[in-house]
């Protein structure tokens, strides 16, 4: 899977034998958790760190 913001990939999730692998997050994720990690690079390009979907992602993959 991969997250892209003006036609440039800006993060990538892989599937591995202990979950998923995203190049912005530091730990293996479930599926879901990668899709949200996904979502949130994507989302901090096009709103900026300060958007309350952003903060709540974060939140919820625990780096707030």
């Amino acid at each position: 899977m991969t997250a892209t913001a003006d036609g440039k990939v800006i993060a990538t999730a892989t599937r591995t034998d202990c979950g998923w692998h995203v190049t912005t997050c530091p730990r293996p994720l479930d599926r879901n958790a990668a899709i949200t990690a996904l979502m949130l690079a994507e989302r901090l390009i096009t709103h900026g760190e300060d958007d309350p979907c952003a903060q709540e992602w974060r939140r919820e993959l625990g780096r707030d």
